[in-house]
C-alpha cells in the first residue's frame, strides 16, 4: 500500500510500496519489504508504529547506527540503494504488537511532505496451517501446522474430523510413524503431518491442534491419470520388406495380365463374328455360281452364228436370288 503525494515536479507518484497486511505467529519474527522508486535512494528511510506521519512513533532509522542489528534489536531497518528497497525485521513479536505501522522517506522542505506506505502487522496467538491439501492417489502429502511460541510444550495431534479414533499425537518422543501417517514436532513452532499411500476416500476436512487450539484442514486426493500404452510394432525384418515389395509387384502385374486378357477375348470374338459372316455369304454364294456354270456350259455346246441375233443370250444375275433368268 502507498500514499499517492504532490512531488515538486507536480507529479502524481506512488514512490513507496509494501504489502497492505502480514498475519504473524506470536513469537516469530517478521520481515517487511518497503519498495521505492529511483530518485529516493539517497533519502533517509525510517519505520514508525501509526497511520499518521505526525503520530507515528518511530521504531528504527537508517541515519540511526545502533538500530541495523535484525539478530539482536527488536526492530532493525536496513537500506539497499541497488535493489530500491528498505528491509525493516521485527523479533519476538507479541499480541501487542498487532496495529498499523508506516514505512516512511524523509523528502524535506517546507511544502514536500514525506513520502510514506502503511501496512497492518496482525500477530496471531494460536495456530495456521497450510490448506487445502492436494494429493494424487497412491502418493502422499504433507501437511504444515505452525502454532504460537506458548504451545511448544503442547501435545499435538492430527485427527479426522468427527472420527477421534483416527487421532495420532506426538506423544513423549514428539514423533510417531505408522503405515498411513506420521507426525514430529519440531518444538520450535511447527509440526508436520505427512499422509501415505493416499485412497480416494481420504478425500475430507481434518484438523491438527496444539494443546487446546484447532485448525481445520481440507484435503482433495486427486485419481492417477491413466495412460493407455502404445506398443509400436517392431519394424519389418528383410525377408518381410521383401515379401511385401514381391506382393505389390506381382498385385501389379495381375492387373496389368487382367486387362491385357479382357482385350484379348474382344478382339477373338469380334474376329470369330467378321469370319462366321464371311462363311454364311460364302455359302449364300456357291449355288448361284454353280447355276452360273452350268449354264455357261449349256451357252458353250450350242452353235451360233455371230450374225444371227436372234441366238442372242442375256444373263441377269440376282445375287440375292437363287434363280438365273434367260431371254
Amino acid at each position: 500500500m502507498c500514499n499517492i503525494h504532490l512531488h515538486s515536479t507536480s507529479a502524481v507518484l506512488c514512490g513507496l510500496t509494501t504489502e497492505k497486511q502480514f498475519d504473524i505467529l506470536e513469537g516469530r519474527s517478521l520481515t517487511i519489504p518497503c519498495h521505492y522508486e529511483p530518485q529516493y535512494a539517497s533519502y533517509v528511510k525510517y519505520w514508525c508504529r501509526g497511520k499518521m506521519r505526525e503520530f507515528c512513533t518511530s521504531l528504527t532509522r537508517t541515519d540511526d547506527p545502533h538500530t541495523s542489528n535484525a539478530a539482536v534489536d527488536k526492530v532493525s531497518i536496513v537500506d539497499d540503494p541497488v535493489q530500491l528497497v528498505f528491509t525493516v525485521v521485527m523479533n519476538d513479536l507479541k499480541e501487542d504488537d498487532s496495529g498499523w505501522y508506516m514505512c516512511g522517506m524523509e523528502v524535506g522542505g517546507l511544502w514536500s511532505a514525506d513520502v510514506s506506505a502503511y501496512t497492518y502487522i496482525s500477530v496471531i496467538h494460536g495456530m495456521l496451517v497450510n490448506s487445502p491439501l492436494i494429493g494424487e492417489e497412491g502418493s502422499s502429502v504433507k501437511a504444515e501446522c505452525l502454532y504460537s511460541k506458548r504451545f511448544r510444550e503442547s501435545e499435538k495431534k492430527w485427527c479426522r474430523k468427527d472420527d477421534l479414533g483416527s487421532c495420532v499425537s506426538t506423544g513423549s518422543e514428539r514423533s510417531r510413524e505408522d503405515t498411513s501417517v506420521s507426525i514430529s514436532d519440531d518444538r520450535t513452532g511447527a509440526f508436520s503431518v505427512t499422509l501415505k499411500k493416499l485412497q480416494m476416500n481420504d478425500t475430507g476436512w481434518y484438523w491438527c491442534s496444539a494443546g487446546q487450539e484447532k485448525k481445520f484442514v481440507h484435503l482433495l486426493v486427486t485419481s492417477r491419470p491413466t495412460t493407455a500404452s502404445v506398443t509400436s510394432p517392431p519394424p519389418p525384418s528383410q525377408d518381410d520388406a521383401h515379401q511385401s515389395v514381391t506382393g505389390e509387384l506381382w498385385s501389379m502385374h495381375s492387373h496389368i495380365l487382367g486387362a491385357l486378357l479382357v482385350c484379348f477375348s474382344v478382339m477373338f470374338l469380334v474376329g470369330l463374328a467378321i469370319l462366321a459372316r464371311r462363311l454364311w455369304i460364302m455359302q449364300k454364294q456357291v449355288p448361284v455360281l454353280r447355276h452360273i456354270k452350268e449354264v455357261k456350259a449349256r451357252l458353250t455346246e450350242r452353235p451360233t452364228d455371230d450374225g444371227d441375233l436372234q441366238n442372242a443370250a442375256v444373263v441377269f444375275i440376282n445375287r440375292e436370288c437363287p434363280d438365273v433368268h434367260m431371254y
